[in-house]
């Protein structure tokens, strides 16, 4: 089943599919050795990696595997990053939720609007029961983003991760649907 990408609209943001016009921004954030710091991959040395990014983007969606979204800001256009839904499971009625943003957007809570818009899409439009994210235990500001939104520290995969010789823990977080909807429920 393919998922479709969605357009979605928050407060402050716009979550998009991507375009062949996102190139040079992505090879931007996607080459920033602070963005990917914690990254399970190492920050970009080719600029044609961005080609092969776009095309992943699409063929996950078609392959119905998840979804991965630009995300820009409203008040001006800019581009932001992006947000993923992906390794949607239809059996398990599971997936998992990423982001990576740039550096000037960090602190303005905007990882965690752009989530929380992908994750009221997914929950809406899918049968799902859980979504799983993980993040190096080396960027507690990405375990804050994802206890905002309600998902749960699960444990830690130890040693999981190494980037360029540097080995690193992540942490596990989960998030259900019967926890999402209760905060919904009670969300202003």
């Amino acid at each position: 089943m393919e998922l479709l990408t969605p357009t979605l609209r928050t407060d402050r943001l716009l979550l998009r599919p991507f375009a062949a016009s996102d190139a040079d921004d992505l090879t931007a954030l996607m080459s920033d050795a602070r963005v990917l710091e914690y990254w399970d991959s190492p920050p970009w040395t080719d600029p044609a990696r961005a080609g092969v990014f776009l095309e992943r983007c699409r063929t996950m969606a078609e392959q119905g595997s998840g979804i991965r979204v630009a995300v820009q800001r409203l008040e001006d256009g800019a581009f932001l990053g992006w947000c993923l839904f992906v390794d949607w499971d239809d059996t398990f009625r599971s997936a998992r939720l990423g982001y990576c943003l740039t550096q000037t957007s960090w602190g303005h809570g905007y990882a965690t609007e752009a989530s929380r818009a992908v994750l009221t899409w997914a929950f809406d439009a899918l049968p799902l029961n859980r979504v799983q994210a993980e993040c190096d235990t080396r960027n507690p500001a990405s375990g804050r983003v994802l206890q905002k939104l309600g998902f749960v520290l699960e444990g830690t995969l130890r040693q999981d991760c190494i980037v360029d010789g540097v080995v690193s823990d992540s942490w596990v977080y989960g998030l259900l649907a019967e926890d999402w909807q209760a905060r919904s429920q009670t969300a202003p």
